[in-house]
């Protein structure tokens, strides 16, 4: 690895022993093995390592599963694959219960820290321009605008399931067949009686 993932490294480490508040540059550095003005050279600053840190991370962990998710129900129609990507979301979360808890404390940390929410902003709309492509690449029948509608509610989820699921870990959240009833409760043409 080079400096600069050594650093991305470091600073997920430090995070999870430490926790963001109790986390310094220094100790980044330090666990990088790296001086400390390498984060300025590769980051700028301490917020812009902790956000491309964390949101490559959550990235990474929930958004490859998120993928696998959707590759493995091509052939199906969008709909017809809905509740099946959404099934067993809570057990990913407790997978990767560090990585949540980071990201949350990080979005606290973003919002607090305004230099940051324009990089946030453009790691979002990434992430959903990537959830569009995936998902008009597997169902061939979503063009590009209503892969993107999909993809932003996909996104929607997604973060909502998290903040449901951090609030209360021992609980539980709705499965893909709740969310899927949902769905089809919205879109149904008759109303009832």
């Amino acid at each position: 690895m080079g400096n600069k993932e050594d650093l991305l490294a470091a600073a997920r480490t430090c995070i999870y022993e430490r926790g963001f508040a109790a986390t310094t540059a220094r100790d980044i550095a330090t666990t990088a093995g790296v001086s400390l003005a390498a984060i300025g050279y590769h980051f700028g600053s301490k917020d812009r390592l902790l956000t491309e840190a964390f949101t490559d991370e959550t990235g990474r962990v929930i958004g490859d599963d998120l993928e696998r998710r959707i590759r493995a129900t091509a052939g199906q129609s969008p709909g017809e694959a809905f509740s099946w990507v959404w099934d067993g979301m809570a057990d990913l979360f407790a997978a990767n219960r560090e990585v949540l808890v980071a990201s949350m404390e990080n979005l606290v940390r973003i919002y607090r820290t305004p230099s940051e929410r324009p990089r946030m902003e453009e790691m979002q709309d990434f992430a959903v321009s990537e959830i569009a492509d995936l998902l008009v690449e597997t169902y061939p029948g979503l063009d590009g605008s209503r892969g993107r509608a999909v993809a932003e509610l996909y996104f929607i989820i997604l973060n909502g399931l998290v903040m449901q699921w951090m609030g209360n870990p021992e609980g539980s959240v709705p499965s893909g067949a709740r969310l899927g009833e949902a769905l089809a409760a919205l879109s149904s043409e008759s109303s009832p009686g």
